[in-house]
């Protein structure tokens, strides 16, 4: 959709899409830029040119246009009281990571909040109409110029101000007049200096006008009206309009204080911390100019680098300057924001990693740790968390519970960060020596080496950071692929009635609506389709086998093996039992693991995914670290414990915004629901969650769950394998034997080595007394060794290897006429060995290849010295009859 059609559509009928009755009222004139050519709406006659262009723009740093301070928590309150008074309900803020839309990684905007996903549509739920609500957004794209604009954030603020004013809302009318009334009279600010500039917004199919509203060239807020959908010319309005203002939090602060940057009045006390370990006092008449510089020309500049030189220039400063001063505080105003958003993201559930949105936070806290290292800082990061949360927590109390975890999982990080240099460096020196790279390449160190581009600088492998990298970084990872369903003829086809979401009977009838190949459509099914990791019923239809099922919208096809009846008939129908309940147990387990995990580990566990089969199950959960034994007992503990306590397993419907409102986002461990009414299976007050799967009536009934295995799947996915109920029992069989056999295997080793001892201890003394009576051509047949002259050759079990590698290396080491083969048992093989004096006229290697040969095995060594086997203990016999002529003729 082209919005510079919509708004050259929108502009020329100015009456219908713009003029509000505050306008009217005020004595607002309709003006276009002189410039650009934009139409804004004004008090003052004699300006020509829009907020953008504007003479005034940013005038405001140094000499803000209002009586009244306000830093960030204070404006949000003065926000709050004003549209509370004006009959607004106040909603506390979503999580930033979007758990209710499949699309987002994170929520990027307030309206976000209320967008739910039905089908192919966006649909509109709200709490409250009309409400306000202090929205953390997370943005990426333009994260190199956090710290240096002087207003760009990782996270911020949207003030969102939300009315449908078909459901006894408001619309443009009094949108427009609050949003006046905020600026002039809440925060005093005069009405002259507010400008409206009309625009429009367009997305998900829906589009309409806006009105942006500016004071001195900054944005406040943006009024959009979204009211209609399609293409432009066949448009038609919505059924549902919607008032979506989202006005920047931090903007209003920076807009009473005046202050260099939009930084310096929203980090709170974390700033003065920072100041002072930098030393540099942020009220400057230098910094006041060098930001006004870069804020006036960043929307007019593609790179940024370029912006930074020109800002130099026009504000007079120098190299030493720009060293002591400006540098340090890019950094200091970094650290603040991107901390903050890791704060937020952590809080709610999200870890840095090299996967999905992870990228991001990941990507974040190795900027942090560059930059500390590249100003050669001494900071305390978990001082700087508390300062950060004590200074947040009246407008966000959830900050304040979650500290530690937020604590825990930065510390993590940062020691993986620190143990990578080594291996960073090396990387760094050969990309020094190959030239500057390119953004691309540049990603792929990031990617496959987690080096950051802040890290090249610092080492300076690079001389610049392009101004792309993270736009081009942050596109790579946004969102998940969907998986292509297949399409079937299933037009005009009733829903299928559901019966295992009601008296779900494992026996029953039905009418057979639609036949396709081999899969059959009936009215009604207790037979469970595979959704959520639950793996579908099996059983019979007619008595034909039912292979699968699987849901197609709200239309269950059943898979056959064997036939299939016809259309139109009715027939028996027969789930199994067994498997069905053997599932069922396991689903109810993966809630139970699901929360016993967050319980044991902490509050940043999520189910990733999960699957359920009848004799094995796995829950892949979110989690920084590779499992330890203890922390998998502990867990497996925590679960039989709730199963113990034979808790009740609840099964309820709610509206869906119910269900938020109620429980919270924590619902969502499987994805998203995309149906208006949730189904609710709570286990008590341990676990609640939002689960279209069959469950136990209560945690007493699956008896007993093992976890069988744990391992690391992907960066911050770590997977547990498991089994319950009757599979749990049998596992637990398997384990006894096992450990039974180990047992028994540790005493026989035990034993033999014993014996081995006994033998080595015999060995030593008998050795001396053969090889005495062998050297002096005496017989030593009764001893079990065949000789000819001073050739020896034995099979005799009363001899190990200790004994035939000691005895043969000292035969030939005394006499180098001497030759020694000796074949014995080695558990399961036979081994031959074989020593040769340089004069015995024997070769080694030639008996030891031919006598392992037999053995089905191979053998290795030189003329002096070889040795081999084989498995094939049939052949022994065979084997030292071999050996035996070789050696003695």
């Amino acid at each position: 959709m082209d919005k510079k059609e919509i708004l050259k559509e929108f502009s020329a009928d100015p009456d219908k899409y713009y003029n509000v009755k505050l306008f009217q009222e005020q004595g607002f004139v309709r003006k276009s830029c002189a410039k650009c050519g934009r139409f804004f709406w004004t008090l003052n006659a004699d300006r020509d040119l829009c907020p953008d262009d504007g003479l005034d723009t940013y005038s405001f740093i140094g000499n803000p246009p209002t009586s009244k301070r306000f830093d960030y928590t204070q404006s949000w309150k003065q926000v709050e009281e004003f549209f509370v008074k004006n009959n607004h309900t106040s909603v506390s803020r979503y999580p930033v990571v979007c758990r209710w839309r499949d699309d987002l990684y994170f929520t990027i905007a307030s309206v976000v909040d209320f967008q739910r996903i039905m089908g192919s549509k966006v649909v509109f739920e709200f709490p409250a109409n009309p409400l306000v609500v202090p929205q953390t957004c997370l943005r990426f794209k333009d994260l190199e110029n956090v710290g240096v604009t002087g207003r760009h954030f990782s996270s911020f603020c949207m003030i969102g101000q939300h009315s449908v004013p078909d459901l006894g809302g408001y619309w443009k009318d009094e949108c427009v007049d609050l949003d006046y009334r905020l600026l002039t009279e809440q925060f005093g600010i005069n009405k002259d200096e507010v400008v409206f500039v009309e625009d429009v917004w367009a997305g998900g199919g829906s589009f309409g006008p806006s009105l942006e509203y500016f004071v001195r060239g900054l944005e406040l807020g943006n009024a959009v009206f979204t009211e209609f959908q399609g293409e432009l010319g066949k448009h038609t309005t919505l059924d549902q309009r919607v008032i979506d203002m989202g006005a920047g939090l931090e903007r209003f602060a920076w807009i009473t204080m005046g202050t260099p940057t939009a930084y310096d009045c929203c980090f709170g006390p974390i700033n003065q911390k920072l100041f002072n370990t930098i030393g540099i006092d942020s009220d400057s008449e230098i910094l006041r100019k060098y930001f006004t510089e870069i804020a006036k020309e960043i929307d007019h500049y593609d790179d940024l680098n370029q912006v930074r030189r020109l800002a130099v220039k026009n504000a007079g400063i120098t190299d030493k300057q720009m060293q002591k001063m400006i540098t340090p505080l890019e950094g200091m105003y970094l650290i603040a924001d991107h901390l903050r958003t890791l704060i937020f993201a952590i809080t709610d559930g999200a870890l840095p990693s090299n996967v999905g949105g992870g990228y991001n936070l990941r990507m974040m806290l190795r900027r942090i740790n560059a930059t500390i290292s590249k100003l050669n800082l001494k900071l305390d990061i978990d001082d700087l968390i508390d300062s950060h949360v004590d200074y947040l927590k009246d407008t966000y109390p959830e900050l304040d519970e979650k500290r530690d975890d937020v604590k825990t999982i930065l510390k993590l990080e940062s020691q993986r960060y620190e143990e990578s240099k080594v291996h960073m460096k090396k990387k760094a020196d050969k990309i020094k020596e190959k030239g500057t790279p390119t953004v691309d390449e540049l990603i792929t160190f990031y990617e496959s080496d987690g080096i950051t581009p802040e890290y090249l600088k610092e080492v300076d492998a690079i001389s610049e950071i392009p101004s792309s990298f993270y736009s081009k970084l942050s596109d790579l990872h946004q969102s998940d692929k969907k998986k292509a369903v297949a399409e079937l003829p299933l037009e005009g086809l009733p829903e299928t009635e559901t019966l295992f979401y009601k008296d779900d009977p494992m026996e029953f009838s039905a009418k057979v609506l639609k036949v396709i190949d081999d899969m059959v459509v009936l009215d009604r099914t207790s037979f469970y389709a595979r959704g959520g990791g639950q793996e579908p019923d099996h059983g019979t239809i007619a008595g034909f086998k039912v292979i699968d099922v699987d849901k197609h919208a709200n239309i269950i096809v059943h898979k056959l093996e064997g036939g299939t009846p016809k259309e139109g008939e009715t027939v028996s129908c027969k789930v199994d039992e067994t498997r069905r309940s053997n599932i069922t147990k396991n689903h109810t387990s993966t809630h139970i693991l699901n929360a016993s995990s967050r319980r044991v580990l902490g509050s940043w566990i999520w189910q990733h995914s999960a699957f359920k089969e009848d004799d094995h199950a796995r829950l892949d959960i979110t989690h920084h670290s590779s499992l330890s034994d203890d922390e998998v007992k502990k867990i497996e503990d925590a679960a039989n414990s709730m199963v113990k306590q034979n808790l009740n397993v609840n099964i309820d419907y709610y509206d869906r915004g119910t269900a938020e409102q109620t429980y919270g986002f924590r619902i969502y461990q499987g994805g998203v629901v995309p149906v208006k009414a949730v189904r609710i299976v709570s286990i008590e007050d341990q676990d609640v969650e939002a689960c279209g799967g069959t469950h136990v009536k209560k945690t007493g009934d699956i008896q007993l769950i093992k976890i069988t295995k744990t391992k690391r799947i992907q960066d911050g996915v770590v997977r547990l394998e498991f089994v319950s109920g009757p599979g749990a029992f049998e596992y637990e069989k398997k384990q006894e034997a096992e450990l039974k056999r180990k047992a028994e295997e540790a005493k026989q080793k035990e034993q033999l080595e014993k014996q081995r001892e006994e033998n080595k201890a015999k060995a030593r003394e008998k050795i001396p007394v053969l090889l005495e009576k062998i050297l002096a051509g005496e017989s030593v047949e009764s001893d079990g060794i065949h000789t000819k002259g001073k050739l020896c050759f034995t099979a005799s079990p009363d001899y190990d290897d200790y004994f035939h590698q000691n005895f043969g290396k000292k035969l030939v080491g005394k006499d180098d006429s001497a030759a020694f083969c000796g074949i014995f048992e080695a558990g399961p093989t036979v081994r031959v060995m074989v020593y040769t004096g340089s004069n015995s006229g024997v070769n080694a290697g030639d008996i030891a290849r031919e006598v392992a040969s037999i053995l089905g095995g191979s053998g290795g060594g030189d003329a002096k010295f070889a040795q081999g086997g084989g498995k094939d203990t049939s052949k022994k016999d065979e084997a030292i009859a071999k050996a035996k002529s070789m050696i003695l003729g």
